[in-house]
This record gives structure tokens, sequence and C-alpha cells, in this order.
């Protein structure tokens, strides 16, 4: 059985590494040990932080929603706007809402009004 050189195959994959590993500072871009370590790393880091984009451009559309609807009325919440606006079946994401609060203000105070009006029609029939 003849000798089988394992120095093409073993250069290739350090090279992908390294090219991976190209941008990263002093050793870690080096040494073949360390840049695989912090591809490791880097790879972990990306999937982690995937699902924590999502959670953190809801957690700004939430911030942003809930600024407009408490800047003009004393009494009114993010909580109590969603819950009325599940209530009247408005199908509007938060990205949506977000977006019009930001660019369209009075897109998004004729939303509001008549969710509030609707709840107040409804409130005085039942009653």
């Amino acid at each position: 059985m003849t000798r089988v050189k394992r120095g093409y195959t073993a250069r290739r994959r350090r090279k992908k590494i390294r090219l991976f590993a190209s941008t990263f500072i002093g050793a870690h871009s080096r040494l073949t040990r360390t840049t695989t370590q912090q591809r490791m790393r880097a790879l972990v880091s990306s999937h982690r932080d995937r699902s924590r984009k999502k959670r953190d451009f809801r957690r700004l559309w939430i911030t942003r929603i809930n600024a407009v609807t408490r800047k003009d009325r004393l009494f009114y919440s993010y909580s109590l706007f969603i819950h009325n606006l599940y209530k009247r079946q408005l199908l509007l994401n938060r990205k949506i809402l977000a977006q019009i609060a930001l660019s369209n203000k009075n897109c998004f105070d004729i939303l509001s009004k008549k969710i509030i009006n609707k709840k107040n029609t409804n409130q005085i029939t039942e009653s």
C-alpha cells in the first residue's frame, strides 16, 4: 500500500479557516489553533445573535408604539392600545405600527381615535 501524503489536504483545510479569520486581530488571524477557536466562537455568537436580533427589534417597536400612545393621552398605554386593536380585529403587526407611528403620526392618531371611539360607543350601547 502506498503512503498518503496529507500536506495538500491539511493546507487546504487551514487555508479555509484562515480566510474566515482573516479580519480577526493579532494571533487570532495567524495561528491555526487560535483561528479555529475564534472561528467556533464567532459562529456560536452569530447563531445566538440571529435570534437575539428579532427580540431586540420587537422591543424597539414596542417602545416606539408605547411612546407615541402615551404622548397625548393621560391614562392610555401600549397594552391597552394592543388589547383594543385585537378587540376590533385590526390585525396590524408591531413593525407596521411602529413605522406608522414614526413616519405618519396623523394616521396613527386616526387609528387610535377610531379604536377609542368604538370602545366608547360599545360601552354606551351595553348600558
